[in-house]
């Protein structure tokens, strides 16, 4: 009777059956007294109402299912598939109700049902939305075609009156979409495939030829995207372009160079001193290779434009972008530079190098023009007279008051027409410069002494 009360209650418990005060009654009882009295099925059956998610119990506890058969051997793992491969072949399969036939539909076969179709509400039929407008307005709508009012309600942003195609049409004046009307819908716009891009068709025998013979009209070679240049044409380009003054610019992408080819190469950066553009993009050049390719631009300082991006490593890494940095920063003529920079230090550094180089270029070019010609006082004296006029001319006074005696004799002899304009024997001062070298910068102060100075000497 106890155990069945116990099994009872451990069911109760389990199933959240019994109230706190029904459990107060078994505060005081003893649980070692209560389980010797249980019988074995009765203890199995309140082993067997346990929480399953408990994990304080082992799994093997948890489970329902009891196992009474002794184990007959050890698993052997390979046997147990055998025997249960060969009880799926050697049983037989189960009858069909229905035997299959090729060809035909056995049951019913699924018919889609019909798209609902759509139902008109009365209510908003009969609804009018009335509008009181003037005269002249309702005379306007009513005369006003359907591209007109469309591209009224565009200018008064009526989006909802119109699909996507119809109001941009309105916005750009192209007119009403072919096909469209009020209750048009929107589709997406064709694909308008490219056409393919030709091969490239460069022959890089014949630019070697052109390269070495210096051909005034080779100023530019493309070899991007050629496949098969041999590690000998490489080294005798490289060669070739060692003493060529006409290239100017050189693009090399996706032509598969590598380090390998990098000692001609770095050669001839270092003597040629006319290229301008060099793009060896999307090849096979290791970081440290990028590096010896900008140590070898700082001998002739001639290239303005650098790309080496999408090389064999996408990451250069932080020694690799200093060493970069401090390169490019020696470098005064760099204006363009395609490498990927990951750190900040090294993007930010490099980027205000360019812009200051860039900054130096735009002062040279505006050096280089011709300055506007000045009248002054200085150059007006810088002409020749013929000897005749000379005499009807009053000598000019002297520069010089500060040299006056108190008696307001100076100390200085009264100019001739002789020393006041020059003869036509007498060489002229040398006009002052119109234009100056690349790179330096002239002040204003400097050539209005340089002015000065030529009136002074005349």
């Amino acid at each position: 009777m106890a155990g069945n009360r116990l099994a009872r209650v451990g069911e109760d418990i389990t199933m959240n059956k019994l109230s706190t005060k029904e459990l107060a009654e078994f505060d005081e009882a003893d649980l070692d007294d209560l389980l010797s009295q249980l019988s074995p099925e009765e203890v199995e059956m309140l082993a067997g109402s346990v929480d399953p998610d408990d994990s304080l119990i082992p799994p093997s506890e948890r489970t329902n299912y009891k196992c009474d058969k002794e184990p007959t051997g050890k698993l052997d793992r390979k046997h147990l598939i055998n025997h249960i491969n060969e009880q799926a072949i050697n049983e037989p399969d189960r009858p069909e109700l229905v035997p299959y036939v090729a060809g035909t539909v056995r049951g019913k076969k699924w018919v889609p049902p019909p798209p609902p179709e759509p139902q008109e509400d009365e209510t908003d039929q009969n609804q009018e939305v009335e509008v009181d407008m003037d005269e002249e307005f309702e005379a306007v709508l009513d005369t006003a075609s359907e591209d007109e009012i469309v591209d009224l309600a565009a200018i008064l942003g009526f989006h909802s009156m119109m699909n996507q195609e119809q109001y941009h049409a309105s916005l750009l004046n192209k007119g009403k979409p072919l096909g469209m009307g009020w209750g048009g819908i929107t589709k997406s716009t064709k694909f308008k495939p490219l056409p393919a891009e030709p091969p490239n068709d460069t022959d890089p025998e014949e630019s070697i030829k052109k390269l070495k013979a210096d051909d005034t009209n080779c100023k530019e070679l493309n070899f991007n995207n050629i496949n098969g240049i041999s590690d000998d044409q490489f080294r005798r380009l490289f060669e070739a372009l060692e003493g060529n003054t006409k290239l100017e610019t050189l693009s090399m992408a996706n032509v598969g160079l590598s380090d390998r080819h990098l000692d001609s190469l770095c050669n001839a950066l270092s003597i040629n001193n006319n290229l301008r553009t060099l793009n060896m993009e999307t090849n096979s050049i290791s970081p440290s290779g990028v590096v010896r390719l900008l140590e070898s631009l700082l001998k002739m300082h001639s290239v303005e434009e650098i790309r080496l991006a999408n090389q064999r490593s996408s990451i250069l890494g932080n020694k690799i972008e200093m060493q970069l940095t401090e390169i490019i920063e020696q470098n005064p003529t760099l204006l363009r530079v395609g490498v990927h920079f990951e750190f900040n230090d090294a993007r930010n550094r490099v980027s205000r190098h360019l812009q200051k180089n860039l900054d130096t270029f735009r002062v040279g070019i505006t050096l280089r023009r011709p300055a506007p010609k000045v009248i002054s006082e200085a150059a007006s004296l810088s002409f020749t007279l013929p000897s005749q006029a000379v005499s009807s001319i009053s000598p000019l006074p002297p520069e010089d008051e500060e040299d006056e005696d108190v008696d307001g004799e100076s100390g200085l002899e009264p100019p001739t027409s002789e020393t006041a304009l020059p003869r036509e024997d007498k060489p002229l001062a040398p006009p002052p410069p119109t234009s100056a070298p690349f790179g330096d910068e002239v002040d204003d102060e400097e050539e209005e002494g340089f002015s000065e100075d030529g009136a002074e000497e005349e």
